[in-house]
């Protein structure tokens, strides 16, 4: 009985390090799937900054003004957010929008911290160029760009309004985002890959009034800004 009771005891006290040690396989696996797709996207574009990336398991992303993609050029994939990525399509679709934004961080006076500021605090505008820069970013690393869209609409949920908002609705982003590779890169419309997904087939039901409104452009030859809704 008392051989019995050892037994017990050991597995008992043993679990927790087979339990954590499982866990860091599991993150080191994860982090260097994270490296592998980030460095790919620094490399394929030619970027000349020195970009770090951060799998950070066990903290939710913080809202702050300026975040550490902007202040320490770091790229830090939160596990919560993480959690969106199936394909390592939408895995390059999330670090090359974060890469965008830190790349942002190294221009202008003082160090980049100038244009960090106008980005922190007026990031709709920005976040139109840095969504168009992450397409050009997949797209030149060998990446499928219709996975952004796809990411986006997992993650990222629609508001009521983006008047008094610092960042643009979700469905003016997927608008502007599909306008942008219909007229720059079609190829992957035209063999679209992600046509049976079920995201994407979401943004499609969700986005018909914006892609109309694409449709009449093109048709009309206009080169006018559309107000997506």
């Amino acid at each position: 009985m008392k051989a019995v009771i050892l037994a017990l005891l050991f597995v008992f006290l043993a679990v927790p390090s087979w339990a954590d040690e499982a866990v860091l396989a599991k993150n080191n696996s994860i982090q260097t799937r994270i490296d592998s797709i980030g460095v790919k996207l620094l490399n394929y574009n030619k970027i000349p900054k020195r970009i770090v990336f951060v799998y950070d398991a066990f903290n939710k992303k913080k809202k702050m003004v300026i975040d550490k993609t902007l202040t320490e050029r770091q790229v830090i994939v939160y596990d919560e957010l993480y959690q969106y990525v199936q394909t390592d399509d939408e895995l390059a679709a999330m670090l090359a929008r974060e890469i965008s934004v830190a790349v942002k961080s190294y221009s202008g006076m003082w160090g980049g911290k100038i244009d960090t500021v106008q980005v922190a605090l007026g990031s709709k505008k920005f976040e139109k160029v840095a969504d168009k820069r992450a397409v050009d970013y997949m797209v030149n690393a060998g990446y499928n760009p219709l996975a952004l869209i796809v990411f986006v609409n997992k993650s990222c949920p629609q508001k009521r309004s983006d008047i008094v908002s610092r960042h643009n609705l979700t469905s003016k982003r997927l608008a502007r985002i599909y306008e942008y590779i219909t007229y720059k890169y079609p190829q992957f419309l035209e063999n679209n890959s992600y046509v049976n997904n079920e995201y994407y087939q979401n943004f499609l039901l969700t986005s018909i009034e914006n892609r109309k409104l694409l449709e009449e452009k093109i048709k009309s030859n206009s080169t006018k800004e559309l107000k997506y809704e």
